[in-house]
């Protein structure tokens, strides 16, 4: 089936081409760098760039980050000065300070407007120094806050190697840390053992920047059903890219991946697995009985697993039924979140969010819709570039139990007596996989624990008579 067929009908979409209310996405930085441990990233941009950087990352600072600002003077915005030598300064003393496997430039908005060829600089650049330059625009006019990832993964995807230069002997046989966890306790000789674990398929890579116990946790759900991933993009570090070529099976496990997901069909000729992402206990089984479909597979023991799961989520389900949650959209996790949240008992009056790749997200928006009718609810009206002075007046309307919202408008709302919960809180926690629901649901409910404490002590929201929303 195509993911053009797999498209619902039945939904209700919207689009009020409104701003990105969102954090700009070079804010990517803070996870990619620590999630690929030989990198540095160097954002190049003007010193508000550098301003939101040093906000926004400031308590990393004893981390001693892998990333830098090559901040734009008045004279190079308007005359290009240099830029050649001054971006050969920079990554020279880089090299030198911490010789990286790799630079990732991240251009910003400043970049697009004057034209900065960051693309025709560095494979030059990259022939002098001898260390990979991989350049991703991540400017906050064309993307919102989580696409910035998206950008540097389908960037990164033009270096993975071929099968036959990958299957070549290196400077180094050590093996993937994923690999050497998931043969803990056999010895090398063993090999063949090992793979007589898994059946015989096509090579399977997943694509999605994830913390490593959440890639273990999804790669031993696949080992399960006997499924074997040969990689990920990212992986832990940028020598141990995964190998694709034509017919390579891929799968993202993020909803915010369509640029990537295009780059391995178009570019590398893979194949992508239209499935839905793996958050939240349902999700998670329809992901691997999609990967299992595909791959000639019957899989075993997955009903078994969701439920055990679901009866482990009780304490928390029961303070969420029949609740109404409303997202404002920020960082492209709304549908699926919402599908999760209405599993659980909750209703979803809108989902706002700030891009919708319908192809992308078919799959999602298919289980989407049949989770509403399992649940016996209405389908929720998605609204793409949500206005946000329209949203506010909508939510004042329904007056929802929640609203999952941007940082900006947190406040504001719960001034007016309207619980909030930051989106951002989101893409940084362990969501993915069956073992992080009750994580998801921690987060969801934490507003409406706080408050029911708050009237056990006799405390009441006090919201002034003449607020406006």
């Amino acid at each position: 089936m195509t993911l053009a067929q797999q498209q619902p009908s039945a939904l209700n979409f919207d689009c009020e081409t409104g701003n990105y209310h969102t954090f700009c996405p070079i804010s990517c930085v803070a996870w990619l760098y620590q999630k690929i441990e030989d990198s540095f990233f160097l954002v190049i941009g003007t010193k508000t760039c550098g301003y939101f950087l040093q906000n926004a990352m400031g308590v990393m600072i004893f981390a001693e980050p892998r990333y830098a600002m090559a901040e734009l003077e008045e004279g190079d915005i308007s005359a290009k000065l240099n830029d050649y030598e001054e971006l050969k300064r920079l990554c020279t003393q880089i090299k030198r300070d911490r010789n990286p496997s790799v630079i990732v430039w991240i251009g910003t908005c400043t970049t697009e407007i004057i034209k900065m060829d960051l693309e025709g600089l560095a494979p030059r650049l990259e022939a002098e120094i001898g260390i990979p330059i991989v350049v991703a625009r991540a400017n906050g006019l064309d993307y919102a806050f989580t696409q910035g990832e998206d950008t540097v993964l389908a960037a990164m995807a033009h270096r993975c190697p071929d099968p036959e230069a990958a299957a070549l002997p290196s400077t180094s046989s050590r093996p993937s840390a994923l690999g050497s966890l998931l043969n803990f306790g056999r010895k090398s000789e063993d090999s063949a053992t090992a793979e007589a674990d898994y059946l015989d398929h096509p090579p399977l890579v997943l694509f999605g920047s994830l913390p490593d116990p959440v890639v273990t946790q999804l790669s031993l759900e696949l080992k399960k059903q006997r499924i074997k991933v040969s990689g990920w993009l990212p992986a832990k570090r940028f020598t141990e890219l995964p190998a694709l070529a034509e017919g390579y099976y891929v799968n993202g496990v993020n909803p915010f991946l369509s640029r990537t997901a295009s780059t391995l069909m178009r570019r590398k000729k893979c194949k992508l697995i239209g499935a839905p992402f793996p958050i939240g206990p349902d999700g998670t089984r329809a992901w691997v009985e999609k990967i299992c479909a595909v791959m000639g597979i019957e899989p075993q023991g997955l009903a078994e697993r969701e439920a055990q799961i679901w009866e482990s989520l009780q304490d928390y389900l029961q303070l969420i039924q029949g609740k109404s949650v409303f997202f404002m959209g920020d960082n492209l996790l709304e549908i699926s979140l919402a599908r999760f949240l209405i599993r659980c008992g909750m209703t979803v009056p809108e989902i706002g969010i700030p891009y919708m790749d319908k192809r992308y997200q078919a799959a999602e928006l298919v289980l989407l819709e049949q989770t509403c009718r399992d649940m016996g609810v209405s389908l929720p009206k998605i609204v793409e570039k949500p206005d946000n002075y329209h949203q506010v007046q909508r939510i004042k309307a329904l007056q929802p139990d929640l609203v999952i919202t941007g940082m900006a408008h947190a406040n504001p709302l719960e001034a007016r007596g309207i619980n909030t919960k930051w989106s951002v809180e989101f893409t940084f926690a362990q969501i993915h996989g069956f073992g992080n629901a009750r994580d998801i649901l921690e987060l969801v409910t934490r507003p409406l624990r706080r408050n029911q404490s708050l009237k056990e002590l006799g405390w009441t929201n006090l919201v002034r008579e003449d607020a406006r929303v």
